[in-house]
């Protein structure tokens, strides 16, 4: 067996929301890809919420979903919450690998929405992330052009079906960290707990070089460093 990280269990995990604001937004779809080996089968599954609040037009454009949707076959947000929650405490006891594509956001949105609703949060603590975001950034880090899921998965040969779902995304998120630690020893071969912690960094260096980019622009805006938790 080997012992890279990418060649082991990886447990995708992505949201869709009713925005980009983790103070006040809501997951309505959420997903977790179990994904024992690189090549084997994966199992996905899959909780759509209903978040109690109206569904802005611009959102469900993105990924499809509508409020009678979640009005009709959406589950209340703690019971989907806390099972999802329950997920990632066994993932953590298990030490299994979560990986989300930007990881920041999905997480931060959980824990704000875990506090919303009275379930107790996964000890982030003790998780180990994996970010495709962050560790395509620090590998090829003057690659042009943009960085979504969509245009990083196309640079790497990965393939994204059904994308902007939750279980989709997490699919292809999970072949993408896979390809990325493949391709680069440099994270590949990081062990886990050393992949964490460097990340953290990595994410804040990255943002304080965005800030100073803006600076540069006459655009006086502040980057949050902190990852994957930013509150």
């Amino acid at each position: 067996m080997s012992d890279k990280w990418y060649a082991g269990p990886l447990l995708g995990f992505d949201t869709e929301t009713t925005g980009v604001v983790c103070e006040q937004d809501r997951i309505i779809q959420a997903a977790l890809v179990n994904a024992p080996t690189g090549t084997g089968p994966v199992a996905a599954r899959t909780w759509l919420i209903d978040p109690g609040v109206p569904i802005p037009a611009g959102a469900t454009r993105v990924h499809g979903i509508t409020d009678a949707q979640v009005q009709s076959d959406g589950e209340a947000p703690a019971k989907a919450l806390g099972e999802l929650a329950d997920a990632l405490r066994e993932a953590i006891d298990a030490g299994i690998p979560v990986v989300a594509f930007r990881a920041g956001f999905d997480c931060t949105m959980l824990a704000y929405e875990l506090d919303r609703h009275g379930v107790a949060q996964p000890d982030w603590d003790r998780i180990a992330l994996i970010d495709p975001s962050v560790l395509d950034k620090r590998v090829d880090r003057y690659r042009r052009g943009k960085r979504t899921l969509g245009v990083t998965c196309a640079h790497y040969g990965v393939d994204l079906d059904d994308a902007h779902s939750a279980a989709g995304d997490a699919i292809a998120t999970v072949a993408l960290a896979r390809a990325i630690g493949a391709a680069y020893p440099e994270v590949g071969a990081v062990p886990l707990a050393e992949l964490h912690a460097a990340q953290v960094g990595w994410f804040a260096e990255d943002a304080a070089s965005l800030e100073e980019y803006f600076r540069r622009k006459g655009r006086n805006e502040t980057v949050d460093r902190r990852w994957p938790l930013a509150r």
